[in-house]
């Protein structure tokens, strides 16, 4: 069983750690940086779970969370919201466009890890 997670970050500092953790953790991770054809990018290669910045080029993570929500097979994703911004705005936000969970950068690599895992195997 292969644990797939698709990044779609548009800071390489961050890309470069989670990208590490994860593999670590024995994830197959993919990584994706503009919001322009994210939605495509998801749909093309079906993960098991999303990490969505909310600031990307081209498209908000909250935008992409909308369209994804309404694809066919997508509504049940997991999909882990980073943003900069912890306001609780920014919360309601990422849930009403569908967000599994919400974190604030900066974040501990083990609590990505711990997200990742709770909303993949529930």
């Amino acid at each position: 069983m292969g644990k797939s997670v698709l990044l779609i970050e548009d800071e390489p500092n961050i890309i470069e750690a989670i990208s590490f953790i994860l593999s670590r953790d024995g994830w197959s991770v993919a990584t994706h940086s503009n919001g322009h054809d994210a939605v495509g990018v998801v749909v093309g290669s079906r993960p098991d779970i999303v990490i969505l910045d909310v600031m990307l080029p081209g498209k908000t993570g909250y935008e992409i969370l909308r369209e994804l929500r309404e694809v066919e097979g997508l509504v049940d994703l997991p999909v882990l919201m980073l943003t900069a911004k912890g306001q609780v705005k920014d919360r309601e936000m990422a849930e009403r466009a569908g967000a599994s969970r919400f974190m604030t950068k900066p974040f501990s690599n083990s609590e990505v890890l711990e997200a990742v895992r709770d909303l993949v195997t529930g």
